[in-house]
């Protein structure tokens, strides 16, 4: 199982991501540091969770 995070307030940092991506490719939010990015994620469909 996944580590919980607590939600961050408000104005704060976002915590590290790192994720796999529908491309097959690898997402590291740290290296878009001082862009704009929306992160956008769900369950994979048809899968419990």
């Amino acid at each position: 199982m996944a580590e919980k995070l607590p939600i961050p307030e408000v104005g704060s940092p976002a915590p590290g991501i790192k994720a796999s991506t529908t491309g097959g490719g690898e997402f590291d939010l740290a290296a878009h540091r001082g862009e704009w990015v929306v992160v956008y994620f769900y369950p994979r469909a048809n899968t419990p969770g």
